[in-house]
Parts: C-alpha cells; sequence; structure tokens
C-alpha cells in the first residue's frame, strides 16, 4: 500500500527508564486549552487528523441524545463509555435495549468476553462463549439502537455511514469539535470513527463542559462524572481517575487516546503513536499536561509516572519529558 500522506511530525513525550539508563521514548502530540478556551499547551502535530477512537464517544452519546434517546445517568453514562464487561455493565445495556423494546439480539458490535481482568477471569472459568453485551461498546451500540427507535430508524442498518444516526453523529461531532471530519473509517466495534485534530477533540469534550445546565451536551459530560463506574468500571484508569477527582471526565481510546476535562473547564487531548498498548504513557502525559494548565492532579499524583519492573521490583520509570 502506497503511503500517501508523510507521518507527522511526532515530539517526543516520554521516556522510559530502567535502572538507570534510558531504555525507549514514546512519541505523539498532546494539547491543553486553558479555561478560557485557548491553546496553551502544546506539543507535537495538534493540528493534523487522527482517530480519538473510544475518546470520541461523548459526541456519539450526544448524537444520541438529539435524536431522541431517553439516556440519564448511568444509562447515557454507559452510552458514552467503553465498560469492562462487568455483569452490572451487561444489565445495564441490557435495561437501555428493553426500554426501546428491543434484545441484544439487535446488537451488531462483536461478541466479546468481559475486559476487566477478575470479570473475565471468572467468565473463561465458567466455560462460557462471548456475547454482544460483554463487548465494551455495547452500551455505546445500546445508545444507538434506543436512538434509532426514538426517530423510527431502521435498526438493521444502524453502523451505515449513511444511516440518518450516523449522520447526526457526524454533525455532533463537527459542531462541538469546530472541524470538518476529515476521514471515515470503521472503528473496532463496527461503528464509522470519524477523524478530527487532537484540538478538535479537546475544544469538543470542552464546548459540551461549558454549555448552559439542561443542555444535552451537559448532560452527556454530567452523567460521565457523576457514574464513573459506568464509563469504565472496576480495575480501569478512567474510572479511577474520576473518582478520585471529582468532576472530572476522562475518556481513553484506542490507539493511545486520552481525553481529560476537569471541572473547570481545563481540557487535554493525548495521542501516543506507537498505540501505547499498555497504557503506561498517555495517562502521566496527560495529567503532566493538565497539571501545566494549573489543574490540582495532587490525589492521582503516582499516576504522574508509570513503574518500570524487573526481577519483580521496580527499577525505573517512564516519565514525561
Amino acid at each position: 500500500m502506497n503511503q500517501t500522506t508523510p507521518l507527522p511530525s511526532y515530539a517526543p513525550l516520554a521516556e522510559v527508564v530502567r535502572s538507570g539508563m534510558r531504555e525507549g521514548v514514546h512519541y505523539g502530540a498532546v494539547v491543553g486549552l486553558s479555561a478560557e478556551g485557548e491553546i496553551a499547551y502544546a506539543r507535537g502535530p495538534v493540528h493534523d487528523p487522527m482517530f480519538p477512537r473510544s475518546s470520541a464517544k461523548p459526541f456519539q452519546a450526544l448524537a444520541m441524545l438529539r435524536a431522541g434517546a431517553r439516556l440519564e445517568g448511568a444509562s447515557l453514562a454507559i452510552a458514552a463509555g467503553s465498560h469492562g464487561g462487568e455483569e452490572f455493565h451487561a444489565a445495564e445495556a441490557e435495561r437501555v435495549l428493553a426500554a426501546a423494546g428491543l434484545t441484544a439480539d439487535a446488537l451488531q458490535c462483536p461478541p466479546d468476553v468481559p475486559g476487566a481482568p477478575s470479570a473475565r477471569k471468572a467468565f473463561i472459568a465458567a466455560g462460557r462463549s462471548p456475547e454482544r453485551r460483554y463487548m465494551n461498546c455495547s452500551g455505546k451500540h445500546a445508545g444507538m439502537l434506543a436512538a434509532c427507535v426514538a426517530q423510527g430508524w431502521s435498526t438493521d442498518d444502524y453502523l451505515d455511514p449513511e444511516h440518518p444516526l450516523q449522520v447526526l453523529v457526524r454533525e455532533a461531532t463537527e459542531d462541538m469539535c469546530g472541524e470538518k471530519v476529515a476521514h471515515t473509517a470503521v472503528d473496532g466495534c463496527g461503528a464509522p470513527q470519524l477523524a478530527v485534530s487532537l484540538v478538535g477533540l479537546a475544544r469538543g469534550v470542552q464546548r459540551m463542559r461549558l454549555s448552559p445546565e439542561g443542555t444535552h451536551e451537559r448532560a452527556v459530560v454530567e452523567a460521565m462524572s457523576a457514574h464513573p463506574e459506568y464509563v469504565s468500571g472496576p480495575e480501569r484508569v478512567d474510572t479511577e481517575l474520576m473518582t478520585r477527582l471529582p468532576g472530572l471526565v476522562s475518556k481513553i481510546g484506542a490507539d493511545g487516546v486520552l481525553v481529560l476535562n476537569a471541572p473547570t473547564g481545563e481540557t487535554v487531548a493525548v495521542k501516543i503513536s506507537d498505540g501505547d498498548a499498555e497504557v503506561r504513557s498517555r495517562v502521566l502525559v496527560g495529567l503532566t499536561a493538565l497539571r501545566n494548565l494549573g489543574v490540582d492532579v495532587s490525589p492521582v499524583a503516582e499516576h504522574l509516572t508509570t513503574p518500570v519492573k524487573g526481577g519483580g521490583r521496580t527499577v525505573g520509570e517512564v516519565r514525561a519529558l
């Protein structure tokens, strides 16, 4: 496959130090918006298009509300979340479907096992087979289906980019991010994935936070921060950060993406170019940027570095550059 576009000029954001020697570097881009919406912190190609992956779920949830889906509280949080497949997550997704007169058979996300380590272990030990309702995006898919039912739209093709719901998602994304979608792809769950810039991602979530009380935009971020266990779940970093920093919105996306939004409006978006498969750099980079914007992150200060292990003990760290 020919490469027609040069790779972005990613910047070094974090270094891996083992026993006093640099072992590696995580490259990427990070942008921080002040409470007033100005770019106050930026490293790397923050204006280049990228796939926000699940960090874009707040925009998708906004489109669901605009379509008339009756989502609130936990049901809205899980629609904007990437849950760990705990039993209470699967049950909430099924409640959203049942309220729309549907069952889990209507879901078109791939069958999966729970993502949370303890839940996955118990699931496999019981000899159970993958199910769609345990896939981490089942809450989002349930919300999309509820929106389709509210509008009388077809549910068989709700993942088609030209479906009225997905057109509405695109409009909501462009509305919030303040820029046109640069490219449309297929996400891991089968839904359309829309490319925007890191600045656009940060600006979009910030605009939702700063929207007036009672608006759909504000409802999404408030549900996420009020019900962090449905956005992610036990043993997952989004839930931990939102629990320990009340009012924060944290949303990880696959392949190295993270967006953080403080209750006072400061917002950070991160993209780690190597995908950050072990989630060992994007959180510390994001929290460092948020701290540089003046936000107190001391309650989660241990996440400003990531331990590097050797022989069962800590022999180094991953730290921001």
